[in-house]
């Protein structure tokens, strides 16, 4: 048993049988110092009772359970059923079901990096990505897993107002499944073509009356449509649940990750031609061998209730990681349109992330206003340590390949030094926020002031630059519910992010600033397992860096870039029988100010429309199991390849289908088919040079062990 996903299946099955069998006759409630007047009963959903794909509430706007209908905000739930449904096990797989999300430069396969309204970030952590609404991007990480998930919010337009320095566009938020005192084992066992094979663990139950625990573990490996790409991946995630007292929890979860992938630039231009080439072609070289990525997180947080209507919460996040490896790069394509001079890089990078949160909460009335409160402070520390050894290529020793006819294995440089820098990051926030009930009208007014350090040590040059900033972000949000059906929304806010580097003169840049507003209808279904929403967006980041015009080579916080759009997006369940998605966004982003760029120049990777549809039929056989057929499509618009605007990545449409059979109550069988037509398409773009090729058509077949 050579295969490590195989493997970790059979053990699996050994060593949680028994345990399982014990656990099935113990008590399916709660612990028993958790009463009414406490905390919520931790239960288990039974998987066999199929989920609809809208969810009614969300915790990660607002950081209290507040109904999507009342909130002056578009926040869009992927649940675990969509998730399922896609056979997703990528954040990046459940993307083209949200509006205004569009796949940007990961780092050759290696992180996360998307954008949300025209809004991505800088290379260094993309955009905002939260793991329990906590920060989890700084630094590097592979890309997520969903063996943990039970849920991603996509909260759009600024989150600054919560959660500090963000991107203004959009944030997401990981929320992922919890420990419970019922018993439940399963165990996913995946393979499909590309060589792909997964093993997935999910259980969970009671250690004591008071004490519950949960363990999600995936192994996998993977190859691809790419020449010379294979990976490997290893996953594991315990947490556990304690109850101290009738009115106080004790959380632990952690996330353990290790991956090895080539690092794989993608294809090139030719001519402005991004088809030039198959879209297998690989233009590394296979000699370098694998990118190792370890990473893992470490969440503590203990939450008090006070009484009915108040609560304490405090929490501790830690994350640290590692990324190492060789690489070659792509750097220049030469007049031929045949030579690819090349780079090669070495890469040793480390990160170590930690946080801090402590809030107040509660809920009080004066006279018929109703007020729902929240106070909190938090702090965080981050060190970044980068070294880098590079080569690039010249006359003499252009370490160049025929990308029409690769011919790999030939002597490779000796990189040398390049980049040497220990970047530490210290911040402060204080955050308030009021959200206010009168009748069938609902306000929601928040603020946080922040206070941030950076410092960034040039140990090949002994330069030191720093930068001591704060900022102060604002938000207010009205909704009037019409009916219980349909609501309406306006709201405001402002949100910030800080520039790295320094100007011609050491001193550090002003933090981008964005404003946003943003205008919306909101529906939902009588039984609130339907809804939609329609927003109306205005988004403006200024202080964005630009060149300085009067010191060439240097920046100054100076451009500006605009996103305007509109968005709809629908999930639900119809009847006994359809679970329905479906979404549309127009996003016009582009550059509105710059030294460099054409003012109106297209924002990169962003279309400017994109939709897709899901739909799922379901059903009984004549023995009650329970069977299901589906389908959809995406569609993404033609793009920009590079800021420059110098070629185009076409639109393109893929469709998907999929069916799954509830065989018995302990066995599921799934298949999933991606890109089912094998359209061509280009995923995401950096410049002519580094063009990711999407997946040709693929199939995976999936077994579901209930134990």
């Amino acid at each position: 048993m050579k295969n490590p996903a195989i493997r970790l299946a059979v053990l699996s099955l050994f060593a949680l049988a028994p345990a399982s069998q014990a656990r099935a006759a113990e008590t399916d409630t709660p612990a028993t110092g958790v009463t009414d007047g406490g905390l919520a009963p931790i239960v288990i959903t039974d998987d066999a009772e199929r989920r609809p794909y809208r969810a009614a509430r969300s915790s990660s706007a607002t950081r209290t359970d507040t109904p999507l209908q009342e909130l002056p905000q578009a926040v869009q739930v992927v649940p675990r059923q969509l998730m399922d449904d896609l056979g997703a096990t990528r954040l990046d797989d459940v993307l083209l079901y949200v509006s205004g999300v569009a796949r940007q430069n990961n780092f050759g396969g290696l992180w996360d990096n998307y954008s949300i309204r025209g809004f991505s970030g800088n290379e260094n952590g993309g955009m905002n990505i939260l793991w329990n609404g906590f920060a989890s991007n700084r630094g590097y990480a592979p890309p997520r897993d969903t063996a943990n998930v039970e849920s991603v919010d996509f909260l759009k337009g600024p989150a600054a107002a919560l959660y500090g320095n963000s991107e203004p566009g959009g944030t997401i938020n990981v929320v992922t499944k919890k420990p419970q005192f019922k018993a439940a084992n399963a165990l996913d066992l995946t393979i499909g073509t590309n060589n792909f094979y997964r093993s997935a663990l999910d259980s969970t139950g009671a250690l004591s009356s008071e004490v519950a625990y949960r363990l999600n573990a995936a192994m996998e490996t993977r190859g691809s449509v790419r020449d010379n790409m294979r990976s490997t991946r290893e996953f594991l995630a315990p947490a556990l649940t304690w109850a101290l007292g009738d009115h106080t929890i004790l959380n632990y979860e952690a996330e353990f990750l290790r991956q090895k992938a080539p690092l794989d630039r993608g294809v090139v231009a030719v001519n402005g031609n991004p088809g030039a080439l198959p879209a297998s072609r690989f233009l590394g070289e296979p000699g370098d061998g694998d990118v190792k990525m370890e990473n893992q997180n470490h969440l503590l947080t203990l939450e008090h209730r006070l009484n009915e209507d108040w609560h304490l919460r405090t929490g501790v996040f830690h994350k640290q990681g590692t990324l190492d490896g060789y690489s070659t790069e792509a750097s220049s394509l030469r007049a031929d349109n045949s030579t690819l001079w090349r780079q090669r890089r070495y890469r040793d990078y480390s990160w170590h992330d930690t946080s801090l949160q402590a809030e107040l909460g509660g809920k009080f009335a004066t006279g018929e206003l109703r007020h729902e409160v929240l106070a909190g402070v938090e702090a965080d520390w981050m060190t970044l340590d980068q070294r880098m050894l590079r080569i690039n290529p010249s006359a003499g020793a252009p370490y160049a390949i025929d990308i029409n006819n690769p011919v790999y294995g030939q002597a490779q440089p000796t990189p040398l030094p390049n980049t040497d820098t220990a970047e530490h990051q210290t911040s402060t926030g204080l955050y308030l926020q009021d959200q206010l009930s009168l009748g069938r009208w609902r306000l929601l007014g928040g603020v946080r002031a922040d206070n941030f350090r950076s410092t960034l040590d040039n140990r090949r040059t002994a330069v030191s630059t720093r930068q001591d900033k704060g900022a102060v972000s604002p938000r207010l949000g009205v909704t009037y519910l019409f009916t219980d059906a349909l609501s309406a929304y306006a709201s405001a806010s402002k949100s910030f992010r800080p520039n790295s580097g320094s100007d011609v003169n050491g001193n550090a840049f002003s933090p981008e600033t964005s404003r946003a507003g943003e205008l919306g209808l909101k529906w939902q279904s009588e039984d609130r397992r339907s809804g939609a929403t329609l927003a109306v967006f205005d988004i403006a980041k200024q202080n964005v860096l630009t060149g300085d015009p009067a010191n060439a080579g240097f920046s100054i916080a100076a451009g500006e870039v605009r996103s305007r759009g509109v968005e709809l997006d629908y999930s639900g369940k119809l009847g006994r029988h359809w679970r329905l998605t479906g979404n549309f966004a127009y996003t016009d982003a582009y550059v509105s100010r710059d030294n460099t760029l054409a003012i109106g120049s297209r924002l990169v990777n962003v279309p400017r429309a994109s939709g897709s549809a899901l739909a799922v039929y379901e059903d009984a056989d004549a023995r009650d199991g329970v069977w299901g057929v589906g389908g959809g499509a995406s569609y993404v618009g033609e793009r920009t390849g590079d800021q420059a605007g110098s070629f185009k990545l076409p639109a393109y449409v893929t469709a998907r289908a999929l069916a799954y059979w509830q065989v018995t109550p302990q066995v599921k069988l799934s298949l999933d088919m991606n890109n089912l037509f094998n359209k061509r398409y280009y995923a995401s773009s950096y410049n002519n040079l580094w063009i990711m090729p999407g997946d040709e058509r693929s199939a995976t077949l999936s077994m579901n062990l209930k134990f």
